[in-house]
């Protein structure tokens, strides 16, 4: 039986960029527990960063009662590789130029090897300068109720981090940025 959630985007735009702004000045101390969740990706820091980021999405699961995720290499390296792909070649989105879905990622991976039954979800995203941080980019999806949805999902067990350096756009990809992609899975 194949049970899958559906995709969600987050898209950074000049709106979202003032609502990153506004929320920034509401960020929850519990943040402030999570080692890194201020740094931004500088092409050194990419564990720093993948800590960073699965502590602050913990800490909205244990918030809402639900139990923690744990990292899997295998959805890891299928959300690594999305997120220097999207980087390299200037495109935002949940299917790649040549066609590359979530469920095609993933499967490639074998994380779904042997599955009786599965469920997988996507949250992506990218920031620059302030915005490029964990702190910001899980802010923005808990505030997007589609990425939220993802996040909070008590079915989801484990999590794969990709982070690139750099804006997945035209004439920013060498910006002060990150590309951030979490891929959440269950199997059975």
């Amino acid at each position: 039986m194949t049970d899958t959630i559906p995709v969600r985007r987050l898209r950074s735009s000049l709106p979202c960029v003032a609502i990153l702004a506004t929320l920034a000045a509401t960020a929850a101390p519990a943040h402030a527990a999570c080692s890194g969740a201020g740094a931004a990706p500088d092409g050194h820091n990419g564990a720093k960063m993948r800590r960073a980021t699965l502590c602050l999405l913990n800490v909205q699961r244990r918030a809402h009662s639900l139990r923690a995720l744990r990292e899997n290499a295998k959805l890891r390296g299928a959300a690594a590789r999305y997120s220097r792909l999207m980087v390299r070649q200037g495109f935002f989105d949940h299917v790649s130029p040549s066609g590359s879905t979530l469920q095609s990622r993933v499967t490639a991976t074998h994380y779904l090897d042997g599955a009786r039954s599965w469920s997988i979800g996507e949250n992506i995203a990218y920031g620059t300068g302030p915005y490029a941080t964990p702190r910001s980019i899980v802010r923005s999806w808990m505030h997007s109720p589609g990425h939220r949805a993802n996040i909070l999902n008590g079915t989801f067990r484990d999590i794969g981090i990709g982070i690139a350096t750099g804006a997945p756009v035209q004439g920013r990809r060498d910006a002060d940025g990150g590309t951030y992609t979490t891929d959440f899975g269950y199997r059975s």
